[in-house]
Formats: structure tokens, sequence, C-alpha cells
């Protein structure tokens, strides 16, 4: 396995992409996931999807430079139009997109899966329940507008999911893989990529699990009694620390909330996660009267942690070759019909081009 030396940000550049290299892209994507179902399953491509590092050569790949705007949701949505045409060859799916688009997630979930004979069920969950952790268990000050999921027959599952923060023109992404999923709470990420967070409030961290045992008590008591306790503890000088957890909270607000988890009684953490309007702010005030009435202490470790084939889409190194990506399209594309007629030679030879640039 490769060591990772270091972590880039990733600054937002301006720009789209040209009409032209999309559809390469979706072509190339094409390709791509035929060779990978053909030569490993899909299982592995959902392995793959969910390295965050993968994934950013995969767009970088497609015509990307590594810190261009649109990295993640351009590259999702070419995977998507390519999975739309092969998906039910393949038995690959994939629902989701950016902004609007995300919220039609469970719709397209329980329309693929009935196509592939699966119970949408627990593909539903995992895409509620990332979606949950990454807005409000995991508070890093990125604002999550971007999810899709991708599934196959098997009701394996991978998620890849981004949050921005405008103010600082940066992004993070969020990976989750279905295979050796524990907990969804419990350090679930396959891998978080991009830009590092100042302050973070992580309640999926290993070490918070004094906070995940202590929250739930905290939300089976009355409302108002929680509110009271907030009301005094907005009145103490507090360490600097506890500036994220409260800067905005009103307890005379969160009086509501409160009342919603009181009422639904959550035996453990990951059911108060999934409580209905629960959110950041009722889980920090929850996160912060664990700490200070229990003391069960939250964590405040940051869970985040490039590629270049065909150029950029902004010009960086260097514009897209039009002609050297349609060869790599082409030759992939041969490659993959030539392994299904039962001449696996070209997609063998593909598989031995990166012993060409080991180190001795």
């Amino acid at each position: 396995m490769a060591t990772r030396t270091g972590y880039a940000d990733l600054p937002l550049h301006g720009g789209h992409v040209p009409r032209w290299l999309f559809l390469r892209m979706v072509r190339l994507s094409r390709a791509i996931l035929l060779a990978l179902a053909e030569e490993f399953g899909t299982a592995e491509i959902l392995r793959r999807l969910s390295d965050p590092h993968w994934f950013q050569a995969l767009g970088c790949l497609l015509g990307f430079d590594w810190h261009s705007s649109g990295l993640t949701t351009t590259t999702c949505g070419a995977l998507k139009l390519a999975l739309a045409e092969i998906g039910p060859e393949l038995g690959l799916c994939a629902a989701g997109g950016k902004g609007a688009a995300s919220r039609e997630t469970p719709k397209e979930i329980e329309l693929q899966a009935e196509r592939v004979g699966l119970e949408p069920g627990p593909l539903l969950y995992a895409s509620r329940m990332s979606a949950k952790v990454d807005s409000a268990a995991l508070q890093d000050g990125f604002q999550i507008y971007h999810h899709v999921f991708f599934f196959d027959r098997e009701g394996r599952w991978c998620v890849v999911q981004q949050g921005m923060r405008e103010s600082a023109r940066l992004a993070r992404r969020y990976h989750w893989l279905s295979e050796g999923l524990e907990s969804f709470v419990v350090e679930p990420h396959a891998g978080v990529v991009g830009a590092r967070a100042d302050l973070v409030l992580n309640l999926v961290a290993q070490e918070a699990e004094p906070a995940r045992t202590a929250i739930p008590e905290l939300a089976r008591k009355p409302p108002d009694q929680l509110a009271a306790e907030l009301r005094h503890l907005k009145r103490l000088k507090l360490p600097e620390r506890h500036a994220l957890l409260l800067s905005d909270l009103d307890p005379k607000r969160l009086e509501s909330v409160f009342l919603r988890t009181y009422e639904a009684a959550a035996p453990d953490f990951e059911k108060l996660l999934g409580v209905q309007g629960l959110g950041a702010k009722g889980l920090r005030a929850l996160a912060l009267l664990a700490e200070l009435l229990h003391g069960a202490p939250a964590s405040f470790r940051d869970p985040a942690r490039f590629a270049f084939a065909h150029g950029g889409k902004d010009g960086t190194p260097y514009p897209v070759d039009r002609a050297t990506y349609d060869r790599t399209v082409a030759a992939l594309e041969r490659a993959v019909r030539q392994a299904r007629l039962g001449e696996r030679e070209e997609l063998a030879a593909l598989r031995r081009i990166p012993l060409l640039f080991r180190s001795p």
C-alpha cells in the first residue's frame, strides 16, 4: 500500500465543463466502468469509488485539474449518465446528485432497487444516515450540498458526498462504503478529503463514545429541563473551545427540538440521530450538556486527511488534448469488447501498464 505523505487543500475555481468535454467524460466513464466490471466486478467498482484518492485521480483522468471546481459533481454526473445506459447490464446503479437532485435520491433508489430485485429499505436507511452523519454528527463548517449513492444488485453500496464552505471557497468530500462498515456512528467513513477545518465537533470519532452514551440519556429528559440547563450554561464563562457549541444556541428555540427527542425516546445514539428535526444545533447543545453535566467529552478531531492524464478543463497543467482523450476511450472500449469475446490480451496489457512506472 502506498504511503500517504500529506494532504491537499482544494480551492474552488470557477468555470464550467464545455459540452464537448462532458460528452467525452461520459463515454470514458462508460468504458472505465465496463473494464472494471469485466475484470473485477461491481464490488471492486464500489471500493474504488469509496477511496477519495482513487476518485480524485479518476476525476483528473476525466479531464479536471486537481483543484478545479466541479470535479466531484461532474465526475459523479458522468458516472451516473454512463450507468443510465450500462447499469442494468452490470447490475450497478447510481442515485442522487447536486442540490435539488440530491433530494430525489430516495425516489431513485426505490425505482432502481425494484429493477434489480432489491428491498430498498436498507439502502434508503444507508443513504439517509450517511447524509445525517455528515451534516449533523460531524460538524466541520462544510455544508453538504451533493449526495450520490451507488449500489449493486447484491445490495452493496458506497456514498460520495461533498460539502462546501463558501466563505473560504473550499470543499470537502466524504466517502462511505458498506463493506466493512460496523457502525454508522463510529468511525464510519471510508475517507474524508479536502480542506482542513480549524474547529470540529466529531461525534462519530472512536474517542467520542462517552458522549454517544450520554447524549441519548439526556435526550430522554423533559425538554424544559434541558432548556433550563442550557440557559444556565450560556451564562457561564466557558473554555474557548466551546465557542463552536455555544455560539448560536438558542435555548427557547431548541426546546421544540428537545420535545421531539424526548418523545422519540431513542435507546442509542444512532436511533437518536435518525430522529426527524434533530439537526446540528440540537446535537451541539446535547453534546455540550453531556460533557458539562455528565463529564462525557465529545471529540474535536478532524477526520480529513492528486494525477493528470488528459489535462484539465481550466487549462491546468495544460488544456485537454481531445485527440489523446478520444484514443484513450477507443482503446478501453476495444479492450472491453475483445475481452467479452474471449480475447483478453488487450485488457491484460492495460493491467500491466502500472508495472512500467514502478520504481526498481
